[in-house]
C-alpha cells in the first residue's frame, strides 16, 4: 500500500509537471510602453500583467519592455543590445509580442537610418524564431504619440506615420500576425498624460487588445449600433456591410422575406476578427429579414496561427457555438445624416408646427428614424463624476435604435430633419428614407472632424483647445462649467485631459465613427454659431469637415458609386439674430457653398427671432433643404434656392447693376446698402427689371460696395416668386 502511494504521488507530480509545461509563454518585447513607463504601479498595471490575468493560469506571460529602446540596430538604445532582449531570447518564448518603433521617431534616429528598419526588424524577428523555430511572431502598429508631445508637428507626425507603413510591410514580408494598437487608442488621447505614455485604463485597452489577438476572441458577432431592426439600407447598389467577431469564423448572411430567401452570401472574419459581406443591389422597399450567422472554419484554417501543440486553444476556437444576430425589419431606400448643433436638435415638441407635423407623422410609413441624442446637455451645470466617465469613454452619445414614423416616434425627434424626411417620403412615395440624427447643441465645428485630418491639416487646433482661442470663448467657458469637477485638483475625478463634445474631433470619435462606414446617401448640415467668431477658421473647418466625411463615408468599394454620386451637403445658413459677426459670417457660407463641390445652402434670414437663436420655425427649414436634395440628389425640376447673385457692375445714372440666377418673379423692397470706396454705406433705392436689380443713393456718388442682409437680424426681403429668400451678400462692382 506504501509503494501504490508512492507512486501515486510520483504520477499526481508528473501530471502537474505536464501542465506547466504545456504553458504557453508570451514574451512582450517593447520600449518604456511595454514596461510600463509613467505607471505609478507598474507591476499591477502594466499591459503584460494585465495580459497575464486576461489570458489566465495556462500562459506565462514575460515583460520584456525597456524603456527608450530603438527597433534600428544603430539608434540610439538598439534594443538588441540590451539585456532584456537577452532574457527574452533565453525565455525561449512560444508567443512573441513585438512592440517597437516610437524611439526610432527620434530625430537621431529616423531621418538618417530609416532605410535599415526593415530588415533590422526582420533580423530581430528571426532571433526569436532560431531560439524556437515554432515560435509564432506578432508585430504591433504602434500606440499613438498624440499632438500634445513637443516635437509632433517638427517631425514626429510625419516619421510616425512612417514607422507605422514599415511595420505593416515587416509583418506581410515575416509572415507575422500584425496587431494594431494605434487604433483603439488614438481616440483616447485622455488616456496618455503625457502624450506618449498610456495610463492604466490605456493599459487595460492595450492588454486587452493583445489578447484579442492572441487568442482570436474579440466578443463574439456584433456589428456597429446602427445596423438593427426597422434600418434602412441603400437601394439600387451593391452594399458591403463590415462587422466583427471572433477571428477566422465563417460568417454568412442570409436574406429572406416573406420566408423566402431572396439573397445568400459568405465571407470569414480575419485573424483580426474583421469582416466585410456583400448584399445584392435591391430594388427600394421591404421589409426584409437579414440574419447573420458565424461558425468555426474548418480546423486546417486555423493551424499557422494556432498550431497543434496549443491542442486546448484549438479546441476552443474550433468548437465554439454559432453566433446569430438578426436584423427583423430591414428596408432599402436612401439614409441621410442629419448633424450640427442645437438649431438642428430642436425637437418637434419644441416648435411652433407641432400638431401639423404630428399629423403628417401618422401617414409617413415610410419615414424611418433613427434619434442619438446626447446623454448629457452641455447646459450651464456642473457634471457629475458619472457623466465625466461616460464622456470619457467616448459614450455621450444615446444610440435609440430605428423608429417608424409616428405621432410618438417623431415628437422628441430632430423638426428640421423631420420636415426635411417628410417631403422627401411625399416626393418619392416608394423609396423607405431613413434619417438618422445626432446634432448636439453648442458643438463645435472642429469637434465633428476626425482626429487624423485635424492632426495633418489643422494641428494646432488640437492643442490646449480649451485655454487656446481658436474655439468661440463661450464654446469653451461652457466646456470647463461642465467639467469643473474633473478640473478640481481636491476632486477624486481630478483629471486635466477630461474629455467634452466640443473640444476638437470628439464627436467624430463619439457620433461619426459609431456609425461605421454607414452608406449614407448625403448629410444635412446645420452649425456655426460656435464658430461665428472666426470665419477665417471656419472657412479652413468647414472645408475639412466634407473631406473628412466624404473620406469616412466612401468606402472603398463604393468608389463607383461615389464617383457618380459624390456625398452631399446641405447647409442651413444661420438665421437671423442680433449679433455682430453674423452677417460677415452668413456672408462666408454663401461663399464657402458656392465654391466647395455638391455644396448647397439653405438660406433662413427670413425664419430667425431677434430674441431666440433657437427660433420656433423649423418646418420650412427641413423643405428648403429637401428641394435641394430633390433638386441636385433627385433630379427633380423644380426651383431649390432663392435669388443667387451672378454680377454687379456700375450702371448708368451713378447706379449700380446686378443680376440675379433663381430670380423668376424678384421682389424686394429693402435691406440693400451701397458705398463708394470710403466705405460709407447708405441705404439703396432699388428698382427690379426682370432677372435685375438697380441700386442708387443720393448720398453716393461713384458706388463701388454693395450689401444686402447686413445686419445680425435683418428684415431684408428680396425672394423669388417660389418664395426662397436671398442670402446675405457682401461685393464689389466691377
Amino acid at each position: 500500500m506504501k509503494n501504490r502511494g508512492i507512486i501515486f504521488i510520483v504520477l499526481c507530480l508528473c501530471v502537474c509537471a505536464s501542465h506547466a509545461a504545456q504553458k504557453v509563454k508570451v514574451a512582450c518585447v517593447g520600449n518604456s510602453v511595454t514596461y510600463g513607463y509613467g505607471l505609478q504601479d507598474r507591476e499591477h498595471d502594466s499591459y503584460p500583467v494585465r495580459l497575464q490575468q486576461m489570458l489566465g493560469e495556462g500562459y506565462e506571460v514575460g515583460n520584456f519592455g525597456h524603456s527608450g529602446a530603438t527597433l534600428l540596430y544603430k539608434g540610439h538604445r538598439p534594443y538588441i543590445g540590451l539585456p532584456e532582449f537577452h532574457q527574452a531570447l533565453d525565455f525561449k518564448p512560444d508567443w512573441v509580442v513585438i512592440h517597437l518603433g516610437l524611439n526610432d521617431t527620434d530625430p537621431r534616429n529616423w531621418p538618417d537610418w530609416k532605410e535599415e528598419f526593415i530588415p533590422n526588424y526582420r533580423a530581430l524577428i528571426d532571433s526569436f524564431r532560431l531560439v524556437n523555430p515554432e515560435a509564432r511572431i506578432l508585430v504591433c502598429k504602434m500606440t499613438p504619440i498624440f499632438d500634445r508631445h513637443p516635437r509632433f508637428q517638427s517631425g514626429t507626425r510625419d516619421w510616425h506615420a512612417q514607422v507605422q507603413e514599415a511595420i505593416e510591410r515587416v509583418a506581410q514580408g515575416s509572415g507575422a500576425q500584425l496587431i494594431d494598437l494605434f487604433t483603439p487608442l488614438h481616440s483616447r488621447p485622455d488616456l496618455f498624460p503625457d502624450a506618449l505614455h498610456p495610463n492604466p485604463e490605456g493599459a487595460n485597452i492595450l492588454a486587452k487588445t493583445v489578447y484579442s489577438a492572441l487568442t482570436g476572441d474579440y466578443g463574439g458577432l456584433h456589428l456597429p449600433p446602427v445596423y438593427s431592426s426597422g434600418m434602412v439600407l441603400p437601394r439600387n447598389e451593391p452594399i458591403w456591410i463590415e462587422g466583427r467577431s471572433d477571428a477566422r469564423r465563417n460568417i454568412k448572411a442570409t436574406l429572406t422575406r416573406d420566408g423566402k430567401v431572396v439573397h445568400e452570401s459568405n465571407n470569414f472574419s480575419n485573424a483580426s476578427g474583421l469582416w466585410t459581406i456583400q448584399l445584392p443591389d435591391m430594388k427600394a422597399g421591404g421589409p426584409y429579414k437579414l440574419t447573420f450567422t458565424a461558425t468555426p472554419l474548418n480546423p486546417d484554417h486555423y493551424h499557422f496561427y494556432y498550431p497543434e501543440k496549443y491542442p486546448y486553444l484549438l479546441k476552443n476556437l474550433t468548437k465554439a457555438k454559432p453566433q446569430t444576430l438578426t436584423i427583423d425589419s430591414l428596408y432599402f431606400g436612401d439614409i441621410w445624416l442629419a448633424s450640427g448643433q442645437s438649431n438642428m436638435e430642436l425637437r418637434v415638441d419644441q416648435c411652433n408646427t407641432l400638431d401639423e407635423d404630428l399629423a403628417d407623422a401618422k401617414r409617413l410609413t415610410n419615414l424611418h428614424i433613427y434619434n442619438m441624442p446626447a446623454r448629457a446637455r452641455t447646459d450651464a451645470v456642473e457634471w457629475d463624476d458619472s457623466v465625466l466617465a461616460f464622456t470619457n469613454q467616448l459614450r455621450h452619445m444615446d444610440f435609440q435604435g430605428w423608429k417608424t414614423a409616428s405621432p410618438e416616434s417623431v415628437r422628441s425627434f430632430s423638426a428640421v430633419a423631420f420636415n426635411f424626411g417628410r417631403v422627401l417620403c411625399d416626393s418619392l412615395p416608394d423609396v423607405p428614407i431613413g434619417i438618422i440624427c445626432n446634432a448636439v447643441g453648442g458643438s463645435t465645428t472642429e469637434s465633428w472632424i476626425d482626429r487624423s485630418t485635424l492632426e495633418w491639416e489643422f494641428p494646432n487646433i488640437l492643442r490646449d483647445w480649451r485655454n487656446g482661442d481658436f474655439g468661440q470663448a463661450w464654446a469653451r467657458g461652457r466646456m470647463t462649467q461642465n467639467i469643473a469637477h474633473a478640473l478640481n485638483k481636491e476632486s477624486a475625478a481630478y483629471n486635466p485631459l477630461q474629455r467634452h463634445p466640443y473640444e476638437p474631433a470628439y464627436l467624430f470619435e463619439a457620433a461619426i465613427a459609431p456609425l461605421g462606414h454607414l452608406p449614407i446617401r448625403g448629410v444635412i448640415w446645420y452649425q456655426g454659431e460656435s464658430n461665428a467668431h472666426n470665419i477665417e477658421a471656419h472657412e479652413r473647418l468647414f472645408t475639412l469637415l466634407e473631406q473628412s466625411w466624404r473620406g469616412f463615408f466612401a468606402q472603398r468599394w463604393r468608389s463607383e458609386f461615389h464617383k457618380k454620386h459624390p456625398l452631399p451637403f446641405y447647409v442651413v445658413q444661420l438665421s437671423s439674430l442680433p449679433r455682430p459677426s453674423w452677417p460677415a459670417f452668413r456672408d462666408s457660407q454663401r461663399r464657402l457653398a458656392s465654391e466647395l463641390p455638391y455644396t448647397a445652402l439653405v438660406v433662413t434670414s427670413d425664419l430667425g427671432d431677434p430674441n431666440d437663436v433657437h427660433y420656433r420655425t423649423k418646418r420650412p427649414v427641413g423643405e428648403r433643404l429637401a428641394l435641394l436634395a430633390l433638386k441636385h440628389t433627385y433630379g427633380h425640376e423644380l426651383e431649390s434656392e432663392g435669388p443667387t447673385l451672378r454680377s454687379a457692375v456700375r450702371g448708368k445714372d451713378n447706379n449700380i447693376c446686378l443680376r440675379f440666377d433663381h430670380a423668376d418673379g424678384l421682389s424686394c423692397t429693402r435691406g440693400f446698402e451701397i458705398a463708394a470706396y470710403d466705405g460709407m454705406f447708405h441705404p439703396a433705392d432699388i428698382k427690379i427689371e426682370g432677372d435685375k436689380i438697380l441700386l442708387s443713393s443720393p448720398a453716393v456718388k461713384n458706388p463701388t460696395l454693395v450689401r444686402y442682409g447686413w445686419s445680425g437680424f435683418t428684415d431684408a426681403d428680396l425672394r423669388n416668386k417660389q418664395g426662397l429668400p436671398a442670402s446675405t451678400f457682401y461685393t464689389k462692382v466691377r
